[in-house]
């Protein structure tokens, strides 16, 4: 059997599983190039192009029994287990850069990623931003890649559970960024450790999201992620709530707080009527990261206190 003979009968048993995607990957053949090319050995970029497309194309090389079996096992626990790939190969990728994550945390696919790597957010920022926070920060990427963007910035990821903090400890090391960026153990903005480090003046946020509706129809993969960093409450905002209480205490003057939200703008906005928000786009679109500037959090706080 080929390469991509291999791949293309792996894609079909995972079509034929009915399994779902959404965690690195968002279809059937990707996911099993994904796992096949892991198994293997071989580099995540080897080409599956036909050999008219690419000269230096694998995907007519022979793939020993011995490995094709390798390959079936990781499949099938793929299918019986229903977890997330990135869970069974202890690897996610987010723009290009690699993390370790386990079932301790979730699986890294912020959207905001997109923004610090492309530049999204640097109209926002200036010469003075000299802290940034990562909150909720589960498996660390986020807070690893924005130290990486900005090397002038000292960063801080924070998270109520412990055991993501010793995930995203894991990838701070691995990257080596031990002296720009601390790890805090804290319930929002409760730990006078995180306090101490304020105030920020760019806070990063992929919180719990997930409204109650949604949450009870979410497929096994999604299940198998740690609730505490999916389950938003009835309406999705319950922690949004509490950070748009909470964050203006904690961020600088001229600070901005940049908040992924998912498929919940709806639910955001009826929530939050009066808040003066930006919607930044992303490869998803326009309604799934949103900025606000310090200033409209004091007003809305102010008006919410006086209406």
């Amino acid at each position: 059997m080929t390469l991509i003979e291999l791949v293309e009968a792996s894609a079909q048993q995972l079509t034929d599983a009915e399994v779902s995607f959404g965690h690195g990957t968002a279809n059937a053949f990707d996911e099993a190039a994904w796992l096949v090319l892991w198994r293997l050995g071989l580099p995540l970029d080897t080409s599956l192009e036909s050999l008219e497309d690419n000269p230096d194309s694998k995907a007519n090389t022979p793939v020993a029994p011995a490995e094709c079996a390798e390959v079936a096992t990781l499949l099938e626990a793929r299918i019986t287990s229903r977890k997330p790939a990135a869970y069974l190969t202890r690897e996610a990728w987010l723009q290009g850069m690699a993390f370790y994550v386990d079932e301790r945390a979730i699986v890294p696919r912020s959207l905001i990623a997109e923004l610090l790597v492309d530049g999204g957010l640097d109209y926002w920022l200036h010469e003075n931003t000299t802290k940034m926070l990562d909150l909720c920060t589960g498996n660390g990427s986020l807070a690893v890649i924005a130290a990486m963007v900005y090397p002038e910035v000292v960063v801080t990821g924070s998270d109520l559970s412990a055991d993501a903090l010793e995930v995203a400890a894991i990838n701070v090391k691995k990257y080596a960024l031990q002296d720009r960026v601390a790890l805090v153990e804290s319930d929002g903005f409760t730990s006078t450790g995180l306090q101490q480090r304020g105030p920020f003046d760019l806070i990063l946020c992929n919180p719990p999201y997930v409204n109650a509706q949604s949450m009870s129809q979410l497929p096994p993969e999604y299940r198998a992620e740690p609730a505490l960093a999916l389950a938003g409450g009835t309406d999705g905002m319950d922690f949004i709530r509490s950070l748009f209480a909470d964050a203006p205490g904690h961020m600088a003057d001229d600070a901005v707080l940049v908040l992924e939200i998912g498929n919940e703008r709806v639910h955001f906005e009826a929530a939050f009527p009066e808040l003066d928000v930006v919607w930044l786009e992303t490869s998803a679109g326009e309604d799934h990261v949103l900025l606000v500037t310090h200033e409209a959090l004091c007003v809305f706080a102010e008006a919410r206190r006086t209406g």
